[in-house]
């Protein structure tokens, strides 16, 4: 079973919302995401990948 086949299926099983790395970071890769009074910077690298930091 292929990665994207198994990504089809996660998605079709979860009920929560579901959001783009891409539309969350915009054109720069980064953004801010606020968990009650903590700070935590997402950002995509070079390759690809997505590193929460705070």
């Amino acid at each position: 079973m292929s990665t994207n086949t198994v990504a089809t299926q996660t998605l079709a099983a979860f009920d929560g919302p579901v959001h783009s790395a891409e539309e969350l970071t915009g054109p720069d890769g980064l953004a801010l995401i606020r968990l009650g009074d903590q700070v935590y910077t997402l950002r995509i690298t070079r390759a690809g990948k997505l590193i929460l930091t705070k």
